[in-house]
């Protein structure tokens, strides 16, 4: 089953099912995609934002912009509070969010591409991020670093959802 598919399933174990939302930088609309593959995905998905720049990551999500102007809009806590916004921007149980470099920034002192997942969510009280993990994608380009972001953004939502007790 593919993590999409299983997204689904974990989704609709609960009644009422689980609602989810997404919030991307780095990948570019293409975990919403991945979301939506699924037949069925409008019974559970909110809705997602592609926020690529700082004024809309703070404006849209909440994103602290002091801190974000500091690291590019690229860290651990800017992924957490994207995903914390996408889910009070959508009003869902839970949200997933990415942002990242796709290629290496050496102004940036990034020399290999990698991106910040968070899930955050709350099953029904005030969201709290969950998890946040970084994923490293050496001597990919630009697309495919991308699509395997989205891809593992899928699954650590997927897997958060699976050992959630609520």
């Amino acid at each position: 089953m593919n993590s999409a598919a299983e997204l689904k399933s974990l989704v609709g174990r609960r009644q009422p099912p689980w609602t989810i939302a997404a919030a991307e930088s780095l990948t570019g609309g293409r975990v919403q995609a991945r979301i939506c593959e699924v037949s069925g995905a409008s019974a559970y998905f909110r809705g997602g934002v592609t926020a690529y720049s700082l004024d809309r990551k703070v404006a849209l999500l909440g994103v602290d912009p002091v801190h974000a102007a500091a690291v590019n809009c690229v860290s651990e806590q800017v992924a957490g509070e994207m995903a914390i916004g996408a889910c009070r921007l959508f009003a869902a149980d839970w949200a997933v969010a990415t942002t990242g470099y796709a290629e290496p920034a050496p102004a940036a002192g990034v020399a290999v591409p990698f991106a910040w997942v968070a899930v955050a969510g709350s099953g029904g009280a005030a969201p709290r991020v969950q998890v946040v993990r970084r994923i490293e994608c050496p001597a990919a380009g630009r697309t495919d670093v991308q699509s395997r972001v989205a891809d593992a953004a899928v699954q650590l939502l997927a897997d958060t959802l699976r050992t959630t007790k609520t």
